[in-house]
């Protein structure tokens, strides 16, 4: 389904909840975009990329709310984001601005949706998938390693198991949260600077 579609969106919420009856999680997890120039990007490929990012959660967000709200214990929406909303890296408005706007988007849901439905956010940094070679180069990940302190890249089970902790009820009282599973982040530029020079 094409969740930029808003009635496909809400048709798989649909289907599912029928299927299983009830729906007790959603984790919006679409995304990504291919680095493309700020300055001659196009209009369309920054429709498209905010549309996947940005629209297509609250799309799904939105039909998944009508589901969980009819629920005695409601439910839980978890947006799936990026250090890019945080720290944009060139090549990267359209995908960072989308990103920072789900950011703000699980935050105003959160507000919104409480206490039926609780609405929190994962920050990832770099993931070891099928993509990795792509977007960190052929290297398993070496370079990107580097910079992160934890010094490798996530494997998608341990974001897996972040969301798995935001949707049972060992985190019930967490609403509105943005979640770091990073790593740490990046090394700052003058500490890899100086760690280099040694």
């Amino acid at each position: 389904a094409d969740l930029r579609d808003p009635a496909a969106a809400a048709a798989l919420v649909a289907a599912t909840a029928e299927r299983f009856g009830r729906l007790d999680v959603l984790v919006n997890n679409a995304g990504g975009s291919p680095d493309a120039d700020a300055a001659t990007v196009s209009p369309r490929f920054v429709e498209k990329v905010v549309a996947l990012n940005l629209l297509a959660p609250f799309f799904t967000a939105q039909a998944a709310y009508r589901v969980m709200r009819e629920q005695p214990d409601g439910g839980s929406v978890i947006n799936i984001g990026s250090v890019s909303a945080h720290s944009p890296q060139p090549g990267t408005a359209a995908y960072s601005a989308a990103k920072a706007g789900l950011l703000g988007l699980t935050r105003a849901l959160a507000l919104e949706w409480a206490p039926r439905v609780r609405v929190n956010h994962i920050t990832v940094g770099p993931v070891r998938t099928e993509n990795a070679a792509a977007l960190y180069g052929d290297d398993d990940g070496a370079a990107v390693a580097g910079i992160v302190p934890l010094g490798r890249l996530a494997e998608p089970d341990e974001v897996a198991r972040a969301c798995l902790w935001l949707a049972d009820g060992h985190s019930s009282y967490v609403n509105g949260a943005d979640l770091a599973v990073h790593g740490g982040g990046e090394i700052p530029a003058r500490h890899v600077v100086r760690r280099n020079s040694l």
